[in-house]
């Protein structure tokens, strides 16, 4: 069993190294510094030896899905991690999400007021430093997917970063179709929604950033404007839920 954990280990480092060098090179054809780019290593239904063993290529930025797997699984990797919170979040869960992750850096799926409002409540309550948010924005107008609409990204940004004082925002995030690849249609809906948005609060475009990209379309979101990737299969191999009885 140690020899093929080992094995799996091994893999993940080089497909980390590999994810990197594919980066660079979208980040040049794009004519944008590749150091610009934040690559998470989304590490849901993961191993926490397995999440080591990317930490331990010298990568420290990773997202999760679900506040419980989360909340598990920080206390036992070390605390220069940087978590971005990646999934649809219910007002129940914050308490427990902050108080169980010191070091969580971003939480990225922000889609309305009333969990940024409980969001900026339970960061002043515990006395943590703010909290960095990306607003959620559904460009490809599934109802299935979390998300304000285009139109409504401006007015929740506005919220964000005027009436939230425990919250720093820090642009859009977007998930594309369902099968978790987008279109470059959904890419440009998030970019239009960063022009607006940096308009109405009066900064530079650079200083939103756009969380879009996964392991399907990452390069492509680059080319198109991405800061932010999320990758997971492709770094750690296919997902591994329990099997159902």
């Amino acid at each position: 069993m140690a020899a093929s954990s080992a094995v799996t280990d091994g893999v993940a480092a080089a497909a980390l190294r590999s994810v990197i060098q594919r980066v660079h090179q979208a980040a040049e054809r794009s004519g944008r510094a590749s150091d610009r780019i934040r690559i998470v290593a989304v590490s849901k239904t993961k191993q926490v030896s397995l999440i080591h063993q990317v930490y331990d290529a010298g990568h420290r930025s990773f997202g999760e899905n679900y506040v419980q797997e989360l909340v598990e699984k920080a206390p036992q990797l070390p605390e220069d991690i940087e978590w971005s919170f990646i999934g649809n979040l219910q007002s129940n869960k914050v308490k427990p999400l902050l108080a169980g992750v010191p070091n969580l850096a971003i939480v990225e799926s922000v889609d309305d007021k009333k969990i940024a409002d409980r969001l900026d409540r339970m960061v002043a309550s515990i006395g943590r430093k703010p909290l960095k948010i990306y607003v959620q924005v559904n460009t490809s107008g599934e109802e299935s997917k979390y998300g304000v609409e285009p139109s409504g990204c401006v007015e929740l940004a506005k919220y964000v970063s005027q009436d939230c004082p425990n919250l720093e925002f820090r642009g859009l995030m977007t998930i594309g179709m369902l099968d978790y690849t987008s279109t470059p249609e959904n890419f440009k809906t998030l970019a239009k929604c960063r022009s607006e948005v940096c308009e109405a609060l009066g900064i530079p475009e650079e200083q939103c950033e756009l969380s879009m990209g996964m392991s399907g379309d990452f390069e492509l979101a680059i080319e198109m404007g991405s800061t932010n990737v999320r990758i997971g299969s492709t770094i750690f191999g296919a997902r591994e839920y329990p099997k159902k009885n």
